[in-house]
């Protein structure tokens, strides 16, 4: 079997003598290969080539980076692996990206983070799934690899190369022995000090900063990607102890990760560990690339950090991002868009399955904290600033209208619309939800016991015709009958589940209600007994609404 990753360039260049040209490769005819496609023009050209399935997709995507200590190596190393990710139904991409000495960090990690964005830009031609995209590399690639997947949606680094809009996010890393602290090797690496002031500007004593702006280790936050680490113990060039780093702190960061530890190797492996490791690299992918019994949500961050975030119910694997400057409602739709409210500039913004912006809404609006995109393609939009509700059409003409000082001033929370053309309001500063018909009549509503004392967010219309609405202050969610009878409390006064302040909703694909405890930072997926089967902090997010995507 081919070796997997390429060494450093001093390793390379005696493998390379001391073995035969490898064969030509043969592209299956299930697999389509499309080959030096440039990428990027930022300095010089650089090129990838991608192999893909002819079956129809969307495919997760993984792009494998080549090693050879930032100076040397070639993308075509990883043709062999991109083409086994094909025939097991990725859209895999090899990438070249510019050299030291003539290009320095981080040339190279603006070169990686640009091919990402050219996946997802192009995703119609490649037929790639956009939220699922891994990166694999070896060497001084696993180290580019490891910068991509802990770097997340971070902006550093994404350079002035094409498609800016797009995010160079991934969702999965492998790294094969790459470096984690640039300032931790010189000492036990038989190149250190050769490679790295040629690619970091200086040795570690002049360039102090650099080595660390370019190690992954310091970027690490639980919003990294799911990542696993294989590594020899036997390693000259990458110590062992590098993996043992990078897996701990992402480990203390609560992100997914594990590392393979192959006894006795050293920068590169033998037949039977390439094969071990080959084995848990698609493992890997396949576990965090094409998730089953996972679920996709959308939800509204209303916190500090202001975005909308698309994840995977329950993991809690974050695929993607969006700011929201605190917005609080989102909604799929057809096709991968996405609705969402920016209050803060007195918007409702829709975007593509690109994350690009197609349509905004409206003049007039002061703070629009409701959205909802209608089977007709209008949209129903709930402004709490004026106490509004108005249905609108893709003209943005104003079809339908309600308003009552009742929810100015920020009394309102959540508007939506039911099967049978009613609308249902939450009344927050009351606790009370009301349900309006065509005509603006209110011909139904309920009211918490405890009257202005709690806040309610919203009101879910179940199909067999009853009404479920989170509360605060305790957090409960109750389940009324038409008659406005509970018929069913999750939370309250209860001690098997306190919440503190129960705002979002969404009924999951197996029945299970999924509740957003919005001050208590949790979400919690509740079966018809009324159990949590899986709950998960969501740690620095503060979220609002929660959303499935179908």
């Amino acid at each position: 079997m081919k070796r997997i990753l390429l060494l450093t360039l001093t390793a390379f260049a005696a493998a390379a003598l001391a073995q035969a040209p490898p064969p030509a490769l043969v592209v299956p005819d299930t697999v389509e290969a499309i080959l030096d496609v440039t990428y990027s023009r930022v300095g010089e050209p650089v090129a990838m080539d991608l192999y893909k399935p002819k079956t129809k997709g969307p495919h997760p995507a993984v792009l494998a980076i080549h090693g050879g200590g930032f100076r040397a190596g070639s993308r075509s190393d990883y043709a062999e692996l991109c083409i086994k990710l094909a025939k097991r139904g990725y859209v895999a991409a090899t990438a070249s990206y510019r050299l030291a000495p003539k290009n320095q960090f981080p040339a190279q990690l603006e070169d990686v983070k640009a091919a990402v964005r050219h996946l997802r830009a192009n995703a119609a031609l490649y037929d790639l799934d956009t939220a699922h995209i891994g990166v694999t590399g070896g060497s001084a690639g696993g180290t580019l690899a490891l910068l991509l997947g802990t770097l997340g949606g971070n902006p550093l680094y994404e350079g002035y190369g094409p498609n800016p809009e797009q995010s160079s996010r991934v969702q999965a890393v492998v790294n094969f022995y790459g470096a984690s602290d640039f300032t931790k090797v010189y000492f036990r690496s038989v190149d250190a000090a050769e490679v790295l002031p040629i690619w970091l500007g200086g040795d570690l004593k002049q360039a102090r900063a650099a080595h660390i702006q370019s190690s992954p280790l310091y970027y690490v936050t639980p919003s990294s990607a799911p990542t696993l680490t294989v590594h020899g113990t036997k390693d000259n060039y990458v110590p062992y102890d590098q993996g043992l780093l990078i897996t701990t702190k992402l480990h203390e960061a609560s992100v997914e990760t594990e590392i393979e530890t192959i006894h006795d190797a050293g920068h590169g492996f033998g037949r039977a560990d390439a094969a071990r490791a080959e084995a848990r690299l698609f493992e890997w992918f396949d576990r965090y690339l094409k998730p089953s019994g996972q679920t996709r949500l959308l939800v509204s961050d209303h916190g500090m950090r202001g975005e909308v975030v698309a994840m995977m119910w329950p993991s809690g694997q974050e695929l993607w991002t969006i700011p929201n400057k605190r917005g609080h409602d989102v909604q799929p739709l057809p096709g991968g868009g996405v609705l969402f409210t920016v209050g803060a500039d007195h918007k409702v913004v829709e975007v593509d399955a690109n994350r690009k912006e197609v349509w905004t809404c409206c003049e007039g609006l002061e703070h629009p904290i409701a959205a909802q995109r209608l089977l007709n393609g209008n949209t129903v939009i709930g402004d709490a600033a004026t106490g509004r509700v108005i249905e609108v059409d893709r003209s943005k003409k104003v079809v339908w209208e309600y308003k009552s000082p009742d929810l100015a001033k920020m009394r309102m929370r959540n508007a939506t619309r039911t099967a049978k053309d009613t609308t249902l309001i939450a009344v927050e500063a009351e606790a009370k939800l009301i349900e309006v018909d065509r005509s603006r009549k209110i011909i139904w509503h309920w009211q918490a016991p405890e009257g202005a004392k709690r806040r309610l967010y919203l009101g879910l219309r179940l199909p067999n015709g009853n009404t479920v609405m989170p509360l605060n202050d305790p957090g409960e969610v109750v389940e009324v009958d038409p008659a406005g009878k509970v018929v069913r409390s999750i939370g309250g006064m209860k001690m098997d589940i306190r919440m503190v302040w129960a705002s979002g909703l969404a009924m999951l694909p197996n029945g299970n209600l999924l509740i957003n405890d919005y001050s208590g930072r949790r979400l919690i997926e509740v079966n018809a007994k009324g159990n949590i089967v899986n709950q998960l902090k969501t740690g620095g997010r503060t979220l609002a609404s929660i959303a499935v995507v179908p």
